[in-house]
């Protein structure tokens, strides 16, 4: 980069008074401000709504006018840290505001802004403050950045192919290969390239590059077409060829070699977001399914869709529960987040999948409803849901941070590592800053388990008090007696990579993640305050459970009586309130 620009000032959301109402009420409110701009979505005549977000989808072009509009009402601003003019400070309160674009829209979300943040996140944690200031003036300045993946193993058209960068005598890198898949590569701003510079696989085998194509030569960067995927549509993917082309050594972010440590420290937080605002995604279907099982009838449910919609909600409410805690985690216990930033990423959109299943069969015919405000999620979300999480290669490089962990955790951590602060779980609390600086890669502190063990041993010693907590209780043993049956199989296993050559190995980190699963929702539960009379009553926190339970083959006790009727009814209330299916039951209706 050859000139410092002005940093531009976020400027403040319309009647937000920040002094007067903490973090997270100002990030609702912001939040709300976003319902109220992109209006009702199922209003036909609404450019911002379901239909013409599809119809947008079906031509394989963005939606002009609703990212104008999000332009217009700073989102941007969201991804740029406070201190360089922005308005990030944590990452659950990014959520918060990011729900209201992904319920209506997962590849709006992702091509208007969130893949901006995903790129920027290394010059936020390694850049000099020339480079922070500069990237933070582009994105608020209107412009976008492209984050361009090195290549990964079990590795799809996202994640294939990379860039090499040698070193050139007089300084800086000649930059050459081809990737023909990269999200806004034709619209972006900036490119944060995560470049070969070793010839040998290691930790030190990549480098990250901070470019911006108007100062590259124009013989040494060749945009390539659009290219279509088969899930997420919208014209957002085209491809980037370099020949030779020089960089100067200042493009450097962070050094040398420094690129594979980078990606294990920054994509943490990228895989707490994209389940946080997955859930949100969800909910969409799961209201489109609730006004289907209700439709032209006295009574609010047909009683054979009570299961399903009353277990989906459940589901909704943990996923929101281990996405809370792993995002909160990050600002909280930074150098400890790692383990559940590869658990809910991992978990979650196998749980949401599942969901949709169950859903489409609520839905019926309704959801062959191609571009119906009402119905025509469903279609959209399986598309766009497994592009939003890298699908196999997501999956398998949050397998790479787990197992090879399992053995020294179950020696080093399990039923010794102390409890976590209750902060972790508590609405509303103050927490610090998200530092991406601060975030570790490695360790054996394994807090979510610790909390499993402090939760089950306060249910089972705090004696009748309803059938439901009772019903929680053998539910909370029940899972801590799948962490000492998991403790003394990973005492057996191989260390390090090793352990992932093993299929059955692998799938010990499925039921761990699950274990941490259960932990979130019985922090989140127990965190209560009683602000939230239906979070605070334990029906929810069961009705999770014995589905998580039911997943992990272990044995489980009956519903108590009222237990899915109760969350049913809170399912019913918030679709006729117009609330959100997850742990904040925020207002939908502008």
């Amino acid at each position: 980069m050859t000139e410092t620009p002005h940093l531009v000032r976020a400027p403040a959301a319309a009647e937000d008074t920040p002094g007067r109402r903490t973090a997270e009420e100002q990030a609702l409110h912001r939040a709300a401000r976003l319902e109220a701009l992109l209006g009702d979505p199922l209003d036909p005549g609404n450019p911002h709504g379901t239909a013409a977000l599809i119809a947008a989808d079906d031509l394989r072009r963005p939606p002009a006018a609703t990212e104008r509009l999000l332009a217009e009402a700073g989102l941007a601003a969201e991804f740029v840290p406070a201190e360089f003019g922005g308005r990030l400070t944590r990452a659950d309160l990014l959520v918060k505001v990011l729900r209201p674009v992904f319920r209506r829209d997962v590849a709006l979300g992702f091509g208007f802004g969130i893949t901006g943040l995903f790129a920027t996140a290394a010059v936020w944690a390694a850049g000099s403050t020339r480079q922070r200031e500069e990237t933070a003036a582009v994105l608020l300045g209107g412009g976008r950045a492209s984050i361009v993946h090195h290549e990964l193993a079990h590795a799809n058209a996202i994640l294939r192919d990379e860039f090499t960068a040698t070193s050139r005598p007089g300084g800086g890198y000649a930059l050459s290969g081809r990737k023909d898949v990269i999200m806004n590569a034709a619209r972006s701003d900036a490119y944060v390239v995560y470049a070969r510079t070793a010839p040998e696989r290691g930790p030190r085998s990549h480098s990250v590059l901070l470019l911006r194509p108007d100062d590259l030569p124009a013989d040494g960067l060749r945009r390539l077409p659009r290219v279509h995927t088969s899930g997420m549509r919208g014209g957002l993917f085209s491809g980037l060829e370099f020949t030779g082309c020089p960089v100067p050594g200042d493009a450097l972010v962070g050094r040398p070699g420094e690129g594979v440590a980078l990606a294990l420290r920054t994509f943490q937080v990228n895989r707490c977001l994209i389940p946080g605002v997955a859930v949100a995604a969800a909910g969409t279907v799961l209201h489109s399914a609730v006004r289907a099982a209700s439709a032209g009838r006295s009574a609010p449910v047909a009683r054979r869709r009570h299961k399903p919609l009353a277990g989906v909600f459940a589901d909704l409410l943990a996923c929101d529960s281990m996405a809370t805690v792993a995002l909160r985690s990050l600002s909280l216990l930074p150098e400890r987040a790692h383990l559940p930033a590869a658990a809910v990423k991992y978990v979650v959109p196998d749980l949401l999948r599942e969901d949709l299943e169950e859903l489409a069969s609520v839905l019926g015919a309704h959801g062959y409803e191609h571009g119906s405000p009402q119905f025509g999620t469903l279609e959209k979300l399986v598309r766009d849901l497994p592009v939003a999480g890298l699908g196999h290669a997501g999956t398998a490089a949050c397998q790479a941070v787990i197992v090879p962990q399992l053995r020294t955790l179950a020696e080093r951590s399990w039923f010794t590592t102390g409890e976590p602060p209750a902060a972790l779980f508590r609405p509303g609390g103050r927490l610090p800053d998200l530092d991406y600086r601060l975030l570790g890669i490695a360790g054996a502190e394994d807090f979510l388990p610790a909390s499993l063990v402090a939760s089950a041993s306060r249910l089972a010693g705090g004696g009748a008090a309803g059938t439901h907590i009772a019903a929680l209780g053998v539910l909370a043993g029940g899972f801590v007696d799948e962490l000492h049956t998991l403790r003394a199989i990973c005492a057996d296993l191989p260390t390090g990579r090793a352990a992932l050559s093993d299929p059955a190995v692998v799938v010990l980190g499925d039921r761990y993640a699950m274990i941490l699963a259960a932990a979130a929702v019985l922090g989140i539960w127990e965190n209560q305050d009683g602000t939230d009379p239906f979070l605070s009553d334990p029906a929810w926190a069961v009705l999770a459970l014995t589905r998580l339970a039911g997943r992990l083959g272990i044995a489980v006790p009956e519903l108590p009586p009222g237990c899915l009727e109760h969350v049913l009814d809170e399912l019913v209330r918030r679709y006729r309130a117009g609330l959100s299916y997850d742990l904040d039951a925020t207002p939908l209706r502008p």
